[in-house]
């Protein structure tokens, strides 16, 4: 069943996919989501990034895009890209039918930071997944991240950069994030919180990055392109796939350099995701 689910869940392409096998299945799944771009050396860059950091998972580079339409229209295409998410979603549950309580990550690069809150909102009830990592997100700061919060162990964490004005500045303001708001995104401004008490409770899960100079030092200068930098996502990334918890705590260790405690390497204890909002969400 196992070796079925290997050939079946990454459809043959395993020469694509160097960082899949069934050894690196049964430890866990990381699952990248590429920007509008589609697959490209940008986003095979995150893979190699999170295998140099010591993530010896399975690492899927899923390319989500409509590659015959263009970045614009899968930028706009929301409909069809909750449908891919959707896919992704039950890929994920046949996963973890097989390989139950396994550790899974989402890393989504520019809009593919979307599509990974989407897969997690279309999670169906009772399932979950571990954690989103988003990097430079193309997503309106208003966004209501509750549904996907709650369907995460961990949380989501976002890397955001001031200096990402062209692309998530002006861009976005001009042809719109992923969800369709003409607005900076939340991945040069941040996300925008709560005050309501009981949303307040559920974004603690939320932990937000921003650039500082010393990231440069790993390829990240700030700009939208080098957010999903080899050796960036090797220092700074990488460590929270493996860490078995996310905090403030831990970020602060993640950015001075120190080691984190890695996620065991037999299954890890079920949990029970929170109950879903019932607020609408604004797309």
């Amino acid at each position: 069943m196992a070796a079925f689910l290997c050939a079946a869940f990454f459809s043959g392409c395993i020469a694509s996919q160097p960082y899949v096998s069934r050894e690196r299945l049964q430890r866990g799944l990381v699952i990248v989501l590429p920007g509008i771009e589609g697959r490209s050396g940008f986003n095979e860059a995150i893979c190699r990034g999170l295998n140099d950091g010591g993530v010896n998972w399975a690492i899927e580079l899923y390319d989500w895009t409509f590659v015959l339409f263009g970045p614009l229209y899968n930028l706009r295409n929301e409909q069809g890209n909750r449908e891919k998410a959707e896919w992704v979603a039950d890929r994920i549950v046949r996963y973890q039918v097989s390989y139950p309580d396994r550790p899974v990550i989402l890393v989504g690069q520019s809009g593919g930071g979307a599509i990974a809150a989407w897969v997690a909102e279309a999670l169906p009830g009772g399932t979950g997944i571990d954690g989103i990592i988003m990097l430079a997100v193309s997503m309106s700061p208003n966004y209501m991240l509750d549904d996907a919060l709650a369907k995460t162990r961990l949380g989501i964490i976002s890397f955001y950069s001031s200096r990402d004005w062209f692309l998530l500045g002006l861009g976005t303001t001009i042809s719109g994030t992923m969800d369709g708001e003409h607005t900076s995104s939340a991945g040069r401004i941040g996300f925008e919180l709560p005050s309501e008490p009981r949303r307040a409770k559920t974004y603690e899960k939320l932990l937000e990055v921003p650039w500082f100079e010393k990231m440069a030092k790993t390829g990240h200068a700030g700009g939208h392109l080098t957010s999903g930098a080899g050796r960036f996502v090797r220092r700074y990334v990488a460590p929270f796939v493996r860490a078995n918890r996310w905090d403030q705590q831990q970020v602060a260790r993640v950015l001075r350099g120190e080691k984190v405690d890695v996620v065991p390497p037999r299954p890890l204890l079920r949990w029970k995701p929170m109950p879903q909002s019932t607020t609408a969400p604004t797309h």
